[in-house]
């Protein structure tokens, strides 16, 4: 009786006394481990994996928010992660009112916004690609001070603490784009290259520098984000001009190239950062009437027009990126977030630092492997996994293209 006196008290306080049985009840919050083999290896084409977390997903609680930036610096969005996300966190046994995925559209405040609406509606963990550093900064800090963890995804963001990055090794990929630029130049006997470099939003987004201090190293032996007019390496060649196409704005990229082919029209080979920008050079050299197989060009993403303008010999090759790995990791690891678990080192490999002039911390991260894609490999890869319609690529590219390719 006096417990009995006392209880109400005690809960007023804020006090809460659980009994416990001798073993034979069950507690009404369910728990699990994370898998033994969970590692940035688990995942397929097919998702298989994800149906292991689904007792993290019931130990879980609260809803796991997605961020996406837009529908126009990159095809990729809404045609490969909206889709990967959703059969992710299907897949993994989340069901439609665990989970929303929202879309900024371009717009930082329209991020910002989605992201408290969010953890309003009760989101415990938030999936998000910034836009910019700027509401990235934002967005965590707002997460945190509502105890609300963030995985920053395929962008980094590099301040406060709960703040994780799953994404591919950035600087690894500019080391696959500038190799790959470098044996392009080879192949397609390019004599004494004069090479103009188109790099990403590198006033918007980390990973641009990061991609650039890759494809700066592999070219010209300088790991840094930009380099000197006029430099050259052991291959003879010659740096005309390094410029940035500001916020990945394709529109951008293709006007700073003609302006920078009308000056220096010796241009005779390029880089740039991704396949939106390769498609903006690309046009600028057919409207010359540039034939393939010319002027090199390079990008990354895999997308639809990339990889149809490396069959038809206008770009090298592009990094494929397998958004469907990318997917999956993010929400393996928001699923052992979400359930207060601690994310093994064979999901969380390593760490991601702020480049050079930009200010924050390391953040712990989970780094996936990229590819270099050309015609050699694109059956066995984007292909076979079937990353994009094999039907809508040989329409865009040709059938020729594609036999040459291998692809049938």
């Amino acid at each position: 009786m006096k417990l009995a006196r006392l209880l109400p008290a005690l809960a007023a306080a804020g006090v809460f006394i659980t009994a416990c049985g001798g073993g034979t009840g069950s507690s009404s919050t369910p728990s699990a481990s994370v898998p033994s083999d969970l590692s940035i290896s688990s995942f397929t084409a097919d998702f298989s994996y994800m149906s292991k977390l689904s007792g993290l997903v019931a130990a879980g609680s609260g809803k796991v928010g997605v961020l996406l930036p837009d529908t126009t610096t990159s095809g990729r969005y809404q045609a490969y992660d909206l889709p990967y996300l959703t059969t992710a966190l299907q897949k993994a046994g989340y069901s439609s009112s665990q989970f929303t995925i929202d879309n900024a559209a371009g717009q930082e405040a329209t991020e910002f916004s989605q992201a408290q609406a969010l953890i309003t509606a009760g989101a415990t963990v938030l999936i998000m690609d910034p836009l910019s550093p700027t509401v990235g900064t934002q967005i965590q800090s707002y997460a945190q001070s509502h105890g609300v963890k963030v995985i920053s995804y395929d962008r980094a963001t590099f301040t406060g603490t709960n703040t994780y990055y799953v994404s591919f090794d950035n600087v690894q990929v500019g080391e696959l784009i500038g190799k790959g630029f470098v044996q392009c130049v080879s192949d397609w006997k390019v004599n004494s290259p004069q090479v103009f470099e188109l790099d990403g939003g590198q006033n918007s987004d980390p990973n641009a520098v990061s991609f650039a201090q890759g494809y700066n190293d592999a070219i010209w032996g300088q790991k840094v984000a930009n380099v000197p007019d006029g430099q050259t390496n052991s291959q003879g060649m010659k740096l005309v001009h390094e410029q940035i196409a500001t916020n990945w704005d394709n529109a951008v990229g293709l006007q700073v190239f003609q302006q920078n082919y009308t000056t220096h029209p010796n241009i005779n080979a390029t880089v740039e950062a991704n396949d939106g920008l390769g498609g903006s050079v690309i046009q600028v050299l057919k409207n010359k009437n540039i034939p393939a197989k010319t002027v090199p060009t390079t990008g990354q993403d895999a997308t639809l027009s990339g990889l149809a303008y490396v069959l038809q010999g206008y770009q090298c090759g592009t990094v494929y990126k397998p958004v469907y790995l990318e997917a999956q990791d993010a929400v393996a690891l928001a699923t052992v977030l979400r359930a207060g678990a601690t994310p093994p080192s064979a999901l969380l490999n390593g760490q991601t630092t702020p480049p050079s002039g930009v200010t924050g911390n390391a953040q712990p991260a989970s780094l996936l492997v990229p590819l270099w894609v050309t015609t050699a490999n694109m059956n066995a890869t984007v292909i076979k996994d079937n990353f994009v319609d094999k039907a809508a690529l040989c329409s865009q590219a040709g059938a020729a293209a594609c036999t040459a390719a291998g692809i049938s």
